[in-house]
């Protein structure tokens, strides 16, 4: 496999990877939201508060994080983006060096005359 097609296939298998944990996140967040509200309504554990929306909430918080981690910000912040930003700092230190390199031409040759 040429090594560009092994980067590719490494960022794929990657993208999957973190895709199959989201999926695995929400089924996980929709068991445990099933498990609490059965611990506080039918168990009765502090049934008069309903605690599990809270607990619920902070959990639902944190997979919209993800989701958005995975499905929103990788696809626009990707390897594509970072060699593009790369090329363009790159780009610019280049153009710094060649006019410092110009200003120190410029100023030998005017303490030369």
């Amino acid at each position: 496999m040429e090594p560009n097609q092994q980067e590719l296939y490494e960022y794929a298998r990657k993208r999957v990877k973190q895709k199959k944990r989201v999926y695995f996140h929400f089924i996980l967040f929709f068991v445990g939201s099933v498990f609490l509200y059965i611990i506080n309504k039918w168990l009765n554990v502090d049934p008069e508060y309903d605690w599990y929306l809270w607990a619920i909430t902070a959990w639902a918080f944190l997979f919209i994080m993800h989701f958005i981690k995975v499905f929103v910000t990788e696809s626009f912040i990707n390897k594509k983006w970072e060699q593009e930003q790369i090329d363009k700092l790159v780009a610019r230190q280049e153009r710094r060096i060649s006019q410092l390199e110009k200003k120190i031409e410029n100023d030998q040759n005017l303490t030369n005359l």
